[in-house]
């Protein structure tokens, strides 16, 4: 999967998948090209990411191949009092939460 997160998404790439709202209804279907329109209604719906034709792996919250889950526990737990506020099943405050823990983790092992 070739997953690219919200605000780097641009009119004319293609979806490699259906992107879902978060109860699961389809917003838009496979194989579509993206136009203005449809930002404007993933943003709507909560669409934190799509499954894009050709998205390379440049993204620079990428996993290195050499984190646990381990480590990927331990941060998300040492993070999550920030969290204790917030409806953490929220896919904005979902997606902080995952950035977060994936700064801390690359942190940690500096």
């Amino acid at each position: 999967m070739s997953m690219v997160p919200l605000e780097n998404l641009e009119p004319g790439m293609v979806l490699a998948a259906n992107v879902l709202d978060r109860s699961g209804r389809l917003l838009l279907g496979e194989g579509v090209e993206l136009q203005a329109k449809h930002l404007f209604v993933f943003r709507t719906w909560g669409v934190v990411e799509a499954d894009i034709v050709g998205a390379g792996g440049t993204d620079s919250t990428a996993l290195p191949e050499n984190i646990t889950q381990e480590e990927l526990d331990q941060a998300r737990n040492a993070l999550l009092h920030f969290y204790c506020h917030t409806d953490i099943e929220h896919p904005a405050i979902c997606e902080l939460l995952r950035l977060a823990v994936i700064r801390k983790v690359k942190h940690d092992q500096h």
